[in-house]
């Protein structure tokens, strides 16, 4: 006997598919328009015709952009994304695991501190930071390091070593393991769904990341494509097809990074909803 449909049912579930379409609805008006001939850019909703030209454009064979400057860009931005994902995983491995499983003097106020922090918006320390790290403008290490270190990285870590058993730990320190041994083949391992999407988020947020690149890197050849974007291409100008094209580019490793590691970033997901 098959079980009936309740309306309230068929009205959620409707109102989550339009929800759902509304949230993608941006992305496929970005992949399209960046397939539509220039001259039907931003005048149509479907595809009249498929084009590359504005892809053509970006590496140089359809007008005048020089296409080194785009692939330098690309890598640019995985040359700092990386990193500052990588550096932001294992900083806050550590100091979750500090706070979380050693007992010292002054805990509470390291914790106090972190959490004070998260009460203000990136961009108010964006002048403060600027002027600190001045002196490494135009190098990878000014675009990397004032990035690396994540509040809410290290909240995650430390919500979640409370859930793991301080037996575990315990037992490794008898078996003769220093706390670097224990972070690398005990920590690591077991954190293994929260470390994926601590990456991924903070490779998300350093990848998409515009004011501080502009800031501490303004020579061209320092420029992520994120910067490259915004400088080379203005909403509503002489080229929207190659910026729709570009933006494209943009979120291609994301989805790719999505894709590969989708199980690990579900269970992170469900740990952050306990």
């Amino acid at each position: 006997m098959k079980k009936k449909v309740s309306v309230k049912t068929v009205l959620i579930m409707a109102a989550t598919l339009i929800l759902l379409a509304i949230s993608l609805f941006p992305f496929y008006y970005m992949v399209v328009q960046s397939l539509q001939p220039w001259d039907m850019v931003d005048k149509t909703l479907a595809p009249t015709s498929l084009t590359l030209r504005s892809y053509e454009y970006l590496i140089g064979k359809g007008g005048a952009t020089n296409s080194m400057m785009w692939i330098r860009a690309l890598l640019n931005s995985l040359l700092v994304s990386l990193p500052t994902a990588v550096i932001s995983v294992a900083i806050g491995l550590a100091m979750g695991y500090t706070l979380s499983k050693l007992g010292f003097r002054g805990e509470k106020f390291i914790m106090d501190s972190l959490l004070f922090q998260m009460f203000f918006p990136t961009i108010i320390l964006l002048v403060p930071r600027y002027m600190i790290a001045k002196s490494l403008a135009n190098t990878y290490a000014g675009m990397i390091i004032p990035m690396c270190i994540s509040i809410w990285a290290i909240f995650m870590y430390i919500n979640y070593f409370k859930t793991v058993p301080g037996a575990v730990f315990e037992a490794a320190r008898i078996d003769g393991a220093g706390d670097l041994r224990i972070l690398w083949s005990i920590a690591l391992p077991v954190t293994k769904s929260v470390s994926t999407i601590v990456f991924l988020s903070i490779f998300m947020q350093r990848w998409s990341e515009l004011m501080w690149d502009m800031l501490i890197s303004p020579d061209i050849k320092m420029q992520t494509l994120n910067v490259l974007i915004s400088t080379q291409f203005k909403p509503m100008g002489a080229f929207p097809g190659p910026m729709y094209a570009a933006s494209v580019i943009l979120t291609l490793p994301i989805i790719i990074l999505f894709l590969c590691f989708s199980k690990y970033f579900k269970e992170g997901i469900s740990f952050m909803l306990k």
